[in-house]
């Protein structure tokens, strides 16, 4: 069994694999555009439509702590078939919703393909609760799939384990964006209500193979009473050290959240309605399928620690290459907008810090978790996308209303332009964000450093 890679890993871990595919295809495809679905659909403005998407991203990754303690207790193949459930739930509620409030004659539909929206209506709100349902279905995903990783793996396979779960996240992100661009070419903004029900339809498969191909092969802490339940919770929840590591690492996703609460309207304001910005997005899961497994190879003797600080030192090149696109004249570069051109440059600085951040960052969580409570450690480790959730579009918000507001609002196109004319201040902060987290981990690392060796002196 030892002769051939795959034979290291067990079915269970190969099945919690393809389906991470499957539901990160399905969330990919929906949240490359989610701000766009909310103002163009549902007629939210920019602040409302950042805040919704960074409250719902936010709840998807606050939520893994709590229902990780609960996958533990249940079973990770009783949680995964809840989550698909409710994803499948929510994804094709999603769809259904604009065609339900056309049918009730509460939004106008033409035969341009384009909704009018909701702009002064209340109904629109309705969407608030079915976020509400991907948002718990989506928090035992992280918590599951990650922990099986963890369970399934030893010590000595951990890292490549989640390398390969990380290169399954991203062909399932790459699949998930390519289906935008086509959508849209031949939909029009319709196209942002479609491709829910292909989201719907991925989730509706992963329920099928959860259901008869996952079998856990360690199932330790299943059946843990409600107080050791709330034992460990507590414990993870006062752990300083890792405390500090999620706000740290905070600051690389609060950039890399960029990718879906400034990028799209950015690219779309400054390069043009035709700019394919989910193709853009797609140059991310790319990069890191590429690269991932060799930078985990590159960095197999390096200490976690040290890999994530590689990563984070990138991101700051990350959002300098986006600002300077708004600093070349029009003229294209290699047939692009010069924005676009630099944006996908961008991209590429962030996919790369991302291989050398996120695998290493999910082995260091699966390292300090006690057996049994892998589900709750993993969850509790996707904390850092609920900070950067709500700060990172919650600023997204802020920023495009001040430097590259909605060109609607204006009324002619020379007045938008002299109100957006530094729209590329936007990415500066982000430069200023990722640095100070870069030199926050290296100190973080020192003293960790520091606090070990003494522990080790004194034994």
């Amino acid at each position: 069994m030892e002769k051939n890679q795959t034979a290291k890993f067990s079915r269970a871990f190969w099945i919690a694999n393809a389906v991470e595919l499957l539901e990160r295809a399905a969330y990919y495809g929906v949240f490359i555009v989610i701000t766009l679905y909310l103002s163009r659909i549902l007629g939210f403005n920019d602040m409302q439509a950042a805040m919704l998407a960074g409250t719902f991203s936010a709840g998807l990754y606050f939520l893994p702590t709590f229902a990780g303690a609960v996958a533990d207790k249940i079973g990770f193949k009783q949680s995964l078939m809840l989550a698909f459930t409710l994803l499948s739930i929510g994804y094709l509620g999603m769809g259904i919703l604009p065609t339900m409030l056309e049918s009730a004659g509460l939004v106008e539909y033409t035969k341009t393909t384009q909704f009018s929206g909701l702009r002064e209506s209340n109904y629109k709100w309705i969407i608030v609760p079915i976020m509400l349902v991907i948002m718990v279905g989506g928090s035992f995903i992280k918590s599951c799939i990650t922990g099986t990783v963890a369970r399934e793996t030893t010590e000595k396979t951990r890292a490549q384990g989640y390398s390969i779960f990380y290169m399954m996240v991203n062909i399932g992100a790459f699949s998930g964006k390519t289906i935008v661009k086509p959508l849209r070419d031949a939909m029009g903004n319709e196209g942002l209500v479609t491709l829910n029900f292909f989201a719907g339809g991925m989730t509706i498969l992963a329920v099928i193979l959860v259901y008869f191909f996952y079998t856990a092969s360690n199932t330790q802490g299943e059946g843990k009473s409600f107080k050791e339940i709330m034992q460990a919770l507590v414990r993870v929840l006062l752990n300083i050290r890792l405390l500090l590591l999620i706000i740290i690492i905070t600051g690389f996703w609060m950039v890399q959240h960029q990718l879906y609460a400034t990028m799209p309207k950015y690219v779309l304001r400054l390069a043009g309605e035709g700019s394919a910005i989910s193709w853009f997005a797609n140059v991310n899961p790319l990069v890191v399928v590429l690269t991932v497994g060799l930078v985990t190879k590159l960095m197999s003797k390096k200490t976690s620690l040290f890999s994530m600080t590689v990563g984070m030192f990138i991101m700051p090149f990350s959002a300098l290459a986006m600002a300077s696109g708004n600093l070349f004249s029009g003229e294209p570069i290699f047939g692009f907008h010069p924005v676009a051109f630099m944006m996908v440059v961008g991209i590429v600085f962030q996919g790369l810090a991302e291989t050398f951040i996120s695998p290493r960052y999910l082995e260091y969580f699966s390292l300090q978790a006690p057996k049994g409570e892998e589900g709750l450690y993993l969850g509790f480790s996707h904390l850092h996308s609920f900070l950067s959730s709500i700060l990172g579009f919650g600023l997204s918000g802020y920023l495009l209303t001040k430097y590259c507001p909605d060109p609607t609002l204006y009324s002619s196109q020379a007045e938008w332009e002299a109100a957006a004319v530094n729209a590329h201040y936007i990415w500066y902060y982000f430069v200023g964000i990722a640095m100070v987290s870069a030199v926050s981990l290296i100190i973080y690392g020192q003293v960790v450093k520091r606090i070990d060796s003494k522990k080790l002196v004194s034994k």
